[in-house]
């Protein structure tokens, strides 16, 4: 059985995922700064009818634009600071950088998601060129539940603050998926976290693996975003990769994003994690010149 999943790029070494991706996250900045019509990660040819509605919304949407775009930790930065730090076409200070989750530990632990991606990405670049980045309350760590909280406004503030809007919508949610099949920190069999229907963020306490204390965007959130992409390398990633696509069943986080949001998923993935994993695998076509 094969999990509905629309289109999974594969790539022989990891600086092609790198590469690739970084390509994916510009022509997403693109559609969204400047409506730029172009081939979408499927491949399909915009008509002119999605060209007419996006020159319209720009007539009546006099606000700057801005690209949201949240991401996980992990070796998803390192792909991202190989294959963005050497472009010159990415508009950071047109960006608005969320986390789909993050550990609660203090920002310069190893393992705090900000703190890695401050490090490897946004303290590189230039004063004038950096993103506006939402991290969550380091002087909260301590509480799981008042961070979630917290965070959830620094979210309602950014997404719905003169709307009501029923969940936020990212342009674009970059994802990881762990050996164990968790991503952002949303646990295989951690129930309460999965089943979540209202909550934007959530806490996450005795996490299996890592820091024990977290908080995670929940799933309806994920699903609802523009784009999902999920970033997998390694040979170590191939069992929990042949279990996500080809036993949706077994009820895996990122097979449930899989299903939830249907054509909006796109996976990048190197050979070695693909190893053994029945699917049917595509060249990525670059988007932007």
């Amino acid at each position: 059985m094969t999990t509905t999943v629309p289109i999974i790029y594969s790539f022989k070494e990891l600086n092609g995922v790198a590469e690739a991706v970084s390509d994916h996250i510009i022509a997403a900045q693109n559609r969204t700064l400047f409506g730029d019509i172009r081939k979408d990660s499927a491949d399909a040819p915009a008509t002119n009818e999605s060209t007419t509605k996006v020159n319209t919304k720009k007539k009546k949407d006099t606000r700057p634009k801005r690209f949201k775009i949240a991401l996980s930790g992990g070796s998803l930065i390192q792909v991202l600071n190989e294959g963005l730090l050497k472009r010159e076409d990415v508009l950071w200070n047109k960006w608005d950088v969320y986390f789909a989750d993050e550990r609660l530990v203090p920002f310069d632990s190893p393992e705090s998601n900000y703190g890695l991606a401050k490090r490897k990405l946004f303290d590189l670049l230039p004063e004038d060129k950096k993103p506006t980045i939402y991290h969550i309350d380091e002087s909260l760590i301590n509480d799981p539940q008042e961070c979630a909280d917290s965070y959830e406004k620094t979210l309602i503030k950014g997404f719905a603050n003169k709307d009501s809007v029923k969940l936020p919508m990212f342009d674009l949610l970059l994802l990881g998926c762990a050996p164990d099949g968790h991503i952002a920190s949303l646990f295989p069999n951690h129930g309460e976290t999965l089943r979540e229907k209202y909550a934007w963020v959530v806490p996450v306490e005795n996490a299996p693996v890592g820091p024990k204390t977290r908080i995670t965007l929940t799933i309806p959130v994920i699903c609802h975003s523009h784009q999902v992409t999920f970033v997998v390398e390694g040979a170590v990633k191939a069992p929990v990769l042949k279990t996500i696509m080809e036993r949706p069943e077994k009820g895996l986080p990122s097979s449930i994003v899989n299903e939830g949001a249907a054509s909006r998923v796109a996976w990048f993935v190197d050979d070695e994690a693909l190893n053994d994993v029945s699917v049917t695998k595509k060249k990525y076509k670059f988007l932007v010149e």
